[in-house]
């Protein structure tokens, strides 16, 4: 039996843990270029009255959907392109998982997806600010004397710009840091906020573009209805995106954080789907969502034999929502909201873990939830009233006073960074150790395959009621059982566990022993492969071993430099926030203007389906 601290020091920085090759990023970059410089001059040809195709294109759609040209081409080129980035994205985070790194970003298919998606969120929203030659409604933004562009149009580009840097600062920090194989790393943060905020900025071009026809415009048909509860799905999915990692099986942070992310994306999408659309709109949205989300997964998992991927519902909190909205508060958008939120983080949420526990692979312990309620109750709150000033926008009625609602959204911003900060908490055991005895098994594919018995020293170094005690191997190739392989082991006595399916120790696999406890957050490697690329010797599955807990991220995240000082890994991550901020207050920026340059009640004719 050994006793050592196995050579998971394993952050050495190798050829393979930086940035892409040169070739790919001046390749990339020469190509976005060209693409750039062709769509510049046909806009240019557009603004000089010197091409017709494109306005006469633009203006044929119009009169398809009942909407101004310089809303009708954006969205359909937004929805395309939105839809197009999700998909490369879920594909993307089950090539990692199931296959690990790639290359760089030419070697990976789905990033495909992923850039001409995020590319094309930047060019429909830059579609819409160069397409209006008449000032596009009283909210407009004078760009020079004679020419507006909307609002939504400006936000949308904002937006999209704010993704796609995303790219570059990605590499650069590769460069620096290794790569952080994990959702939430800082520069993947901005790729998804970018396109998740993205449709806050589709519905505001939606609403210009409907009050710029009147009230004398035919009645919106099937198609359009269903664009316009497509929208308010993909704000649902727009802010679900940063529970990925908990979809997929391999969340790298503490379980709390799950219940406040569903209910932060509920409490804004619900809310304003609910005060736009009117009655049912917000178990419609859910519907939709379902639907956009199980496509892809399918296509994901299934077709393309990558890991699985499950998602909320929603179908609990958009009841609560649609039951709040029976009550006079409905008339009082931002305490509905509020309200709502609450419901959303309580009742909804305990919906929500029906299926939860049910299908997801980590299901919510009673022991969660203290604390994430504690989390997820305020950020519920605010965010719900930041719906409901967003549903305010969409319908024309009167915001509340600036310093209430620039209050509000500050401190939402606010509530999200605290529960986050709480969330971020962890501890990692200094002297405790497991005891592994492993017994060789046939498994269901190639290689070798073993269970395990485990023991932990102390005894009480957890307690009786854990988050999980799990086994998870991962990247082992897409040919193995897609690469991705969980086992909750079974407690037979105080520190005592067993594997109840046998688990995967050869190959390419990187197979580990994880704990969640509380704030405790720890694993033990049982197999890891010999990785060169960057200096990592293979931790081996000996039959019997004992080894320390260490911090999961020195094992989920191999790649990472251990060596970077703290205060270089401050100051990017505060350039992100910073870049954050600035697309936050874009956001709150043109929902104020467009609220603040339009018709407000009974003069609106957007009001009575908000009350219905």
């Amino acid at each position: 039996m050994t006793h050592s601290r196995p050579d998971i020091a394993v952050l050495a920085q190798g050829s393979e843990g930086g940035g892409a090759e040169l070739s790919q990023v001046f390749g990339l970059s020469a190509v976005a270029l060209a693409v750039t410089a062709v769509l510049l001059w046909i806009g240019y040809l557009h603004r000089q009255h010197k091409i017709s195709w494109l306005n006469n294109f633009a203006e044929w759609l119009g009169r398809k959907f009942h909407r101004p040209a310089w809303v009708a081409l954006p969205i359909a080129i937004f929805v395309s392109a939105i839809i197009c980035a999700l998909f490369g994205f879920i594909w993307d985070v089950s090539l990692h998982i199931g296959k690990g790194r790639d290359p760089g970003p030419l070697a990976n298919p789905a990033h495909y997806f992923i850039i001409i998606g995020l590319f094309f969120v930047f060019i429909a929203g830059c579609t819409a600010i160069v397409l209006p030659f008449d000032k596009p409604g009283p909210a407009a933004v004078r760009i020079t004397d004679k020419w507006y562009a909307p609002v939504g149009g400006i936000v949308m580009a904002g937006c999209g710009m704010y993704a796609l840097i995303g790219f570059p600062l990605d590499d650069v920090w590769h460069r620096i840091f290794g790569q952080d194989v994990t959702l939430w790393g800082p520069t993947h943060l901005m790729m998804i906020g970018g396109a998740g905020f993205s449709t806050i900025a589709a519905a505001y071009l939606e609403v210009e573009g409907k009050r710029a026809v009147g009230a004398d415009a035919p009645r919106d048909g099937i198609g359009l209805k269903f664009i316009q509860y497509l929208a308010f799905a993909g704000v649902l999915i727009g802010l679900s995106v940063y529970q990925i990692e908990f979809d997929f099986g391999v969340p790298q942070f503490r379980q709390v954080f799950q219940p406040m992310l569903i209910a932060a994306a509920a409490s804004v999408a619900l809310v304003a789907a609910r005060i736009f659309l009117g009655r049912g709109a917000a178990i419609i949205a859910a519907v939709v969502a379902i639907g956009l989300r199980g496509i892809i997964a399918f296509m994901v998992a299934p077709l393309l034999d990558a890991p699985v991927n499950w998602f909320p519902l929603y179908l609990g909190p958009a009841l609560v929502v649609e039951l709040v909205a029976l009550t006079p508060l409905l008339k009082k958008p931002v305490l509905f909201g509020m309200v709502s939120g609450l419901g959303i983080a309580t009742v909804g949420l305990w919906l929500e873990s029906l299926w939860i526990d049910t299908i997801y692979p980590y299901p919510w312990p009673s022991s969660i939830w203290p604390e994430a309620l504690a989390m997820a109750v305020p950020v519920a709150i605010l965010a719900g009233g930041c719906g409901g000033m967003i549903g305010m926008v969409l319908t024309g009625r009167k915001l509340p006073g600036r310093a209430i609602s620039v209050g509000l959204v500050v401190l939402t911003v606010l509530a999200i960074g605290g529960a986050t900060a709480n969330g971020l908490r962890y501890s990692v055991p200094q002297n405790e150790t497991a005891t592994f005895a492993l017994t060789e098994t046939q498994g269901p594919g190639p290689g070798r395959f073993v269970t395990a018995d485990v023991r932990f020293t102390p005894p009480d170094a957890i307690s009786d009621d854990p988050n999980w005690v799990s086994v998870l191997a991962w990247q082992g190739g897409l040919s193995n059982e897609r690469g991705q392989f969980i086992d909750h082991l079974d407690r037979v006595g105080p520190g005592h566990y067993v594997s109840t399916k046998p688990m995967p120790v050869s190959g390419q696999w990187k197979t580990l022993l994880r704990v969640h406890d509380g704030t405790t957050l720890t694993a033990v490697p049982i197999y890891l492969a010999g990785d060169p690329g960057i200096g990592a010797k293979e931790v081996p599955a000996e039959a019997q071993f004992t080894r320390p807990f260490v911090s999961e991220i020195t094992i989920l995240q191999r790649e990472r430099s251990p060596d970077i000082p703290a205060s270089l890994w401050i100051i990017g991550c505060l350039i992100v926030l910073v870049c954050t901020l600035a697309m936050i207050a874009g956001i709150s920026w043109g929902g104020g203007r467009i609220n603040n340059n339009e018709p407000t009640g009974s003069e609106n004719e957007l009001q009575p389906s908000a009350q219905a």
